[in-house]
């Protein structure tokens, strides 16, 4: 199943970031504010992958552009696939097409 975005504004997600980065407790802002611990974590990284200061995984473009890739690979498949089937269906008529002419 899809991953729905984050219910966070970005700017949110930037300030508790900031906040992090400034020394406060990722613990206590997660009691303060509504996101779990593990999620400003993820923010955290998330930051450090964009900012270049980590390379374990994708940053932020990186990953819109794998997602824009997956969906004009999906739409790609879909038109192939019509594609293909009308190119069957029209064969198939085709070859009725010529053997009623030969029928004459």
């Amino acid at each position: 199943m899809p991953r729905t975005r984050s219910p966070y504004p970005p700017e949110f997600r930037e300030q508790m970031v900031a906040l992090a980065r400034a020394g406060r407790s990722v613990e206590d802002l997660a009691r303060e504010f509504e996101p779990c611990a593990h999620t400003i974590h993820g923010w955290v990284r998330q930051a450090d992958r964009d900012g270049g200061s980590r390379s374990d995984g994708l940053t932020g473009e990186e990953r819109e552009e794998l997602r824009r890739l997956r969906r004009e690979n999906r739409q790609l498949r879909q038109e192939r696939d019509i594609l293909s089937k009308a190119a069957a269906w029209f064969a198939q008529e085709s070859g009725a097409m010529r053997s009623r002419s030969s029928d004459s």
